[in-house]
């Protein structure tokens, strides 16, 4: 199944196409927003990690 197999043509036009809506200086504000969302979901994930294991050990007690 070739869902996301992108091509190099592919990924400049979809880079020539975020440079023309966002334009240069707005990007790198664009990509923190980005990290801070991705850190969020993991931090958020590694939470729900926790929670399982502490279920699981008072499960086994």
């Amino acid at each position: 199944m070739k869902l996301l197999m992108l091509g190099t043509w592919e990924i400049i036009v979809i880079v020539l196409a975020v440079l023309l809506l966002f334009g240069g200086k707005k990007i790198p504000e664009l990509m923190h927003g980005v990290g801070k969302g991705v850190k969020s979901f993991k931090d958020g994930m590694n939470g729900v990690d926790e929670v399982k294991n502490e279920e699981e050990k008072s499960e086994t007690k």
